[in-house]
């Protein structure tokens, strides 16, 4: 069944709400996504690759770490910008959107903020531009939710660190020139550049997977690594570190959880308009008009949290804690607007034909990584009673 295409909602018209410009770069992406990528995802998502190709195109588009200063070859563009992005990008698939976010949020932020001049001139341009791609990692094959109970150590060796460990579940780990690793050391958790051609670094890809097909993700491995002492971004220290970068990358997350929801939107209500039931449009049934009623109400109220979220980003107020409802926000309606318009379209919404399946599928990791539901549930809990139930 041939679709329109892609008809953005905006049920209670934002777009009077964003500058000439977010609305001019948000229409770039959108145009980009739509012509460069969707054509070819499913082809990807079921090979299990990511089109590497377009990774140049995409710092043409100025997307990698786009908030950053323009003496880095960044755009120096505003957070609000970055989420709009992030919306149109997820709206692909979930493994664009990770990867820009793990370039920017997780690889560019770090370095940016915690790291020295020299590093700084040394990656950023070469990230902003897609010469170079980077990797993050925290989680381990035991501490995922509990990144402070780590085992990867550093320990230094004259003005050298020796670094030992394990990663796991690594957006872009295989095909990364720099991986930004927190490690123990006997000053508490520090964060490294570490170039991935060191000797005894390795990162062999994770196969088989069901979610995020069209994203690389890999273990880490590192075995007596040696680095130098210029390694070690001086700004680091403790877990608070990488929780920044991963609250930044968790605002990309609300923005563009949100997007793909829009996306099976779209899908789903063109679907219903075309598809004959019974003699009339399934559109015109009361359960279907219901269900795109909660949708468009959830999406509208996920699409009015992040601009809210934007702003107050922009203007310095934004609290992590504000962050993990926004991610937990649109995570859930999300994958619970997948899942709806995979019951719209019958047998449909399992063919790669359409995109929601898809969608489904990729948001099962996207409600668990970056923090988990309920790991998001706890944190809003914390802010609204002063008490902390994780331990």
């Amino acid at each position: 069944m041939a679709l329109d295409p892609y008809k953005a909602l905006d049920y209670f018209n934002l777009d009077d709400q964003f500058s000439e410009e977010e609305l001019m770069i948000r229409d770039a992406v959108r145009t980009w996504t739509s012509e460069r990528f969707v054509p070819i995802i499913g082809e990807h998502f079921e090979a299990g690759t990511f089109p590497m190709e377009l990774v140049p195109e995409l710092g043409e588009l100025g997307v990698f770490g786009c908030t950053f200063p323009e003496k880095y070859g960044c755009a120096g563009l505003n957070s609000t910008t970055y989420g709009l992005i992030c919306q149109e990008l997820e709206r692909g698939d979930s493994g664009l959107r990770s990867f820009v976010s793990v370039q920017g949020s997780l690889v560019m932020y770090p370095i940016f903020t915690f790291g020295t001049e020299e590093q700084r001139m040394e990656w950023l341009p070469k990230l902003a531009s897609g010469e170079a791609v980077g990797c993050f990692g925290l989680t381990e094959p035991d501490h995922g939710s509990d990144p402070g109970g780590m085992t990867t150590r550093a320990v230094k060796d004259g003005e050298d660190w020796i670094l030992n460990g394990r990663k796991m579940w690594i957006t872009n780990g295989t095909i990364a020139d720099v991986a930004i690793v927190w490690a123990q050391t006997e000053d508490g958790i520090r964060g490294f550049c570490v170039p991935t051609n060191t000797p005894g670094f390795s990162a062999p890809e994770q196969m088989h997977k069901f979610s995020l097909r069209a994203s690389v993700t890999s273990e880490l491995v590192m075995e007596d690594v040696r680095l130098p002492g210029s390694a070690l971004m001086p700004g680091t220290g403790g877990l608070k570190s990488p929780l920044m970068c991963l609250t930044q990358a968790r605002y990309g997350i609300a923005w563009g959880t949100v997007g793909a929801a829009m996306a099976c939107f779209d899908e789903g209500l063109r679907y219903s308009q075309d598809r004959e039931v019974f003699g009339t449009p399934l559109a015109a049934k009361q359960l279907a008009q219901k269900k795109l009623a909660d949708m468009a109400t959830d999406i509208s109220l996920g699409q009015l949290m992040n601009l809210r979220l934007g702003r107050m980003k922009d203007s310095g107020t934004m609290k992590p804690h504000h962050v993990c409802m926004a991610k937990r926000n649109g995570c859930e309606l999300g994958l619970n607007s997948a899942r709806v318009v995979r019951d719209l379209l019958g047998a449909n919404g399992i063919s790669l034909e359409f995109q929601t399946g898809r969608h489904m599928c990729n948001l099962e990791s996207v409600i668990t990584y970056e923090g988990t539901h309920d790991v998001h549930t706890l944190a809003i809990g914390m802010a609204l009673t002063g008490h902390s139930a994780f331990r």
